[in-house]
């Protein structure tokens, strides 16, 4: 867990990111001045992140119930214990958000301040081809384990490449007019390399994502099984909010839009915007319009700082 200090904490309850399984988290504090990290930190909270780090053959084994049970509300109670706040906000991005509801609908009593998803998908009725192949079992997670039992790196960049085969094509024709801009094309590189930088998925929690959350579309029909025991976002209570990007052809909208009515929390809404899967995150648009409005929303759920304990 990455803790970002800062002299200027002025906000609480501290914020706790949870970020994805496949890929690694530097996307969200990627260079000074384009980060999310910053942005929020800068804005007075006290940040920190779960990194899952590089899965090897132990990580395999884990499911989904051990990040949803043990490790995030395990990462809730340090930061607490670090901060000496009671209660904590936590932010999941991508399959992190999905790791987030469930930590979050497994245990009511969590101590969350509120609760934000970003680019989360819930519903796999109509998530793409690659995934409709996974469903009627065309595609079968066994076949592509490689000797640690975990789904390698260049498996999950060829999923993500054939979900917009053009998109490489799209980012290059686009580049050229630019060429001109060293900043422009300094940000490629970056987000280029990370887009590539893939990490194993932990094979029984990919087993389990295609089983229950899209063959079975659990959440949707209320049907999560975790430990053995039913799981319903609609025990989720506290604050919620929903970011969905309308151009998202990884987690689309249609998949990450049911959340808002799953979640059974009173005080909820929806942040719709116009960007894609990155774009949430990443650039001019989410530094004037994406992070300032998740960090409104944040904000009015929060307390200034002397009145934390």
């Amino acid at each position: 867990m990455w803790r970002y200090r800062s002299e200027s904490v002025s906000q609480a309850p501290p914020l706790l990111i949870v970020y994805s399984l496949v890929s690694k988290s530097y996307i969200l504090d990627l260079v000074p001045g384009n980060s999310f990290v910053e942005h929020l930190r800068d804005d007075g909270f006290d940040v920190f992140m779960v990194d899952w780090g590089i899965p090897t053959e132990r990580d395999s084994r884990n499911g989904l119930e051990d990040y949803a049970e043990r490790y995030i509300p395990a990462a809730v109670d340090r930061v607490c214990e670090l901060t000496g706040s009671p209660d904590v906000a936590l932010v999941g991005y991508c399959f992190g958000g999905l790791l987030s509801l469930m930590a979050a609908a497994a245990d009511p009593d969590l101590p969350l301040a509120s609760l934000t998803t970003i680019a989360t998908p819930v519903d796999f009725t109509d998530a793409g081809v690659l995934t409709e192949a996974l469903k009627r079992g065309d595609l079968k997670v066994d076949e592509v384990l490689d000797e640690d039992r975990n789904i390698p790196p260049h498996v999950l960049l060829q999923y993500f490449r054939l979900m917009k085969p053009t998109a490489e094509l799209a980012q290059y024709a686009g580049l050229i007019d630019k060429l001109w801009d060293d900043d422009i094309v300094n940000a490629h590189q970056l987000l280029t390399g990370w887009a590539t930088d893939h990490v194993p998925f932990p094979g029984r929690a990919a087993t389990q994502t295609v089983d229950m959350l899209m063959r079975e579309n659990a959440l949707m029909a209320d049907t999560l099984l975790l430990s053995g025991r039913p799981v319903s976002l609609s025990a989720i209570r506290v604050p919620y909010l929903n970011v969905v990007a309308t151009r998202d052809h990884i987690v689309v909208p249609q998949s990450a839009r049911p959340a808002l009515d799953l979640v059974g929390s009173p005080d909820k809404q929806e942040l719709l915007l116009e960007a894609g899967h990155i774009g949430l995150a990443v650039g001019r648009k989410a530094h004037k319009v994406t992070i300032p409005q998740i960090s409104e929303f944040l904000r009015q759920r929060s307390r200034p700082l002397q009145e934390s304990s």
